[in-house]
């Protein structure tokens, strides 16, 4: 669909419009999802775990499922929620703007609230309210992407986004990771990820400095606008919901061993906390840095070979190699091949599906909105992983084994979706 333009606005850039690669638009969308997705991470697979561990020891593995399971109905109605609004937005800082910056604060205090609980039911019920706040960081900061980037640039520049990604996936749990050990020690680490995720907002807006959108045409309230603006993409979406799925499933694959990483170690490799602790702090590391290798090369080569959906088909199939490898035995030492195969896996994956993403997009005035369903695939995964990992333990009475073949085949079904996607390499 081409971009939609009135005197004084535009929901979009040609290619024409924009001979030069926008490099800050990348910058500051990287160091936004690097501040509020290593915080996130920082929690979700390592404090948290070791917060319900030390609340309700006997029912841990339970109890992480259900707060996932909670979080993941706010998630989606929030991403769907916040993401049209924000494309709705008129005001002098534009469309994205205000949301991210209230989102980062909004965040900062439901994780300082989160932080203090004691109760099962409490829990729940904040982390949820933590997750309406992060999601208003996260649709808004990806529109930038759609909203300032023109189509021959998106590899690149999701390339520098995916760089901050990456650090923030994997470092975060490196940096949550050194908060193991006393329950006092976990308290200062929710807090000081609460205190990161608060710059996450304003140093994106300081960066990219968005247009105003007070010239964007006034909607009104009626039942077709609420239909484009508030509900799932019903018309040329095939594209979209192979891209929601096919990328929901292979982050499903890895966020299910992720979330259960410190119980892996512990309960399946038989580490004591020390060696919990040190092994959290390589595997994540290894993924880290293999992933930030790729996913800098991986973008510029796809705009090169004017594919996205066969470098991220690539992904899969070495995020399956990984996630299987210490199926076949338990030395410590397997958990670090599956760092380093499935972070080369991810790099690649992270850095080029989020260009197809923007090009999937069945209309770019709905931008924020698709691009927050789109992120249920990483939120949403990142809650469906525990749950598919409760169910294999429950399942096999307390045995971690199945989770690896099982992520190995999701990464591969997910990959085979991908490749089903049409794309114009014309366009690309």
């Amino acid at each position: 669909m081409t971009n939609k333009q009135v005197e004084g606005w535009q929901d979009s850039v040609t290619n024409a419009q924009q001979p030069k690669r926008p490099i800050k638009i990348g910058v500051a969308t990287g160091i936004g999802a690097l501040l509020w997705l290593g915080p996130y991470l920082g929690v979700n697979a390592v404090l948290l775990p070791a917060k319900v561990q030390e609340i309700v020891p006997a029912q841990k593995a339970q109890v992480v499922a259900l707060i996932a399971s909670a979080a993941m109905i706010v998630a989606t109605l929030a991403n769907i929620i916040i993401g049209g609004c924000s494309d709705l937005t008129r005001s002098k800082w534009g469309r994205r703007t205000p949301w991210i910056v209230l989102g980062s604060i909004g965040s900062l205090i439901t994780l300082a609230w989160f932080d203090f609980v004691q109760t099962v039911p409490l829990m729940v019920i904040v982390w949820c309210c933590y997750q309406v706040c992060l999601n208003a960081i996260v649709a808004p900061l990806l529109a930038f992407l759609q909203d300032l980037v023109a189509p021959k640039h998106r590899g690149t520049i999701s390339s520098i986004y995916a760089f901050g990604y990456v650090i923030g996936q994997y470092g975060g749990q490196v940096l949550g990771a050194q908060f193991l050990g006393t329950p006092a020690s976990v308290r200062t680490g929710i807090l000081v990820m609460g205190f990161l995720t608060l710059l996450s907002g304003p140093i994106a807006a300081v960066i990219v400095r968005e247009p105003a959108s007070l010239a964007m045409p006034k909607r009104r309230f009626t039942f077709q606008m609420f239909l484009q603006n508030f509900i799932f993409p019903l018309h040329n979406a095939r594209n979209f919901y192979l891209a929601l799925f096919g990328k929901m499933i292979i982050n499903t694959a890895t966020t299910a061993i992720m979330g259960y990483q410190l119980y892996i170690l512990s309960d399946y490799i038989r580490l004591n906390v020390a060696g919990q602790q040190k092994y959290v702090s390589l595997i994540s590391m290894l993924l880290m840095v293999t992933a930030i290798i790729m996913s800098i090369t991986a973008g510029p080569v796809s705009d090169k070979m004017h594919s996205r959906k066969i470098p991220v088909f690539f992904a899969a199939v070495l995020v399956a190699v990984g996630v299987i490898f210490p199926a076949f035995t338990r030395a410590p030492w397997s958990m670090l091949v599956y760092g380093l195969i499935a972070g080369l896996g991810m790099g690649i994956f992270f850095a080029v599906d989020q260009a197809l993403n923007l090009e999937v997009l069945p209309n770019p005035q709905t931008a924020a909105k698709d691009l927050g369903i789109l992120n249920l695939a990483n939120t949403g995964s990142q809650i469906l992983g525990p749950i598919v990992a409760a169910a294999i333990v429950t399942a096999a009475h307390g045995s971690y084994f199945g989770i690896f073949p099982t992520c190995a085949a999701l990464a591969l079904i997910g990959g085979i979706l991908i490749l089903f996607v049409h794309e114009d390499r014309q366009k690309i």
